[in-house]
């Protein structure tokens, strides 16, 4: 079972949806199911077939955090070191080519957000930039096509999630 990296917000959060699916909406969803029963046919019924879809949702949402939570690893960024690139990084990378400064941070699969910079642990881009440091060259085979970029800077940023 591979492990999943996370921030302790990001784990508190899932958990927190967790706990309210099984808690609330379970029993909530069970309860229009058993009244959408008792107007009689359910081949007709669309009241019965909207919840019973609803449940399916629900309990694949439950299954899935369920996995999340379970194989979470709850890591804290900021007592890292961060002079190698590692989870929670923020780094700074120049592309040989056009000069381009892009910046990203290293973060969960459940946290990456690519249009703010957030990217996930798991993602090429992360894999090829784990232990190095600044300084070091890292090249990328994208759709685009090949991309190298130069190390310029790793540090540890505060790391803020919508």
């Amino acid at each position: 079972m591979q492990k999943e990296p996370m921030l302790k917000v990001t784990y508190n959060k899932l958990s927190e949806e967790l706990e309210h699916l099984k808690s609330v909406e379970r029993g909530a969803i069970a309860k229009v199911i058993d009244e959408a029963r008792e107007l009689g046919d359910l081949k007709e019924n669309a009241e019965y077939h909207a919840a019973k879809d609803k449940q399916g949702l629900m309990e694949a949402r439950i299954a899935e955090l369920t996995d999340i939570v379970g194989r979470a690893q709850v890591v804290d960024p900021s007592t890292l070191p961060h002079t190698r690139v590692s989870f929670g990084s923020t780094v700074e990378l120049t592309d040989q080519n056009s000069g381009e400064e892009v910046h990203y941070t290293i973060v969960g699969g459940t946290e990456s957000d690519p249009s703010k910079g957030l990217i996930s642990i798991q993602s090429p881009m992360a894999r090829a930039l784990i232990g190095k440091e600044e300084g070091d060259e890292v090249s990328l085979v994208l759709p685009s096509g090949k991309k190298t970029y130069d190390i310029e800077e790793i540090s540890y940023k505060e790391i803020i999630l919508d």
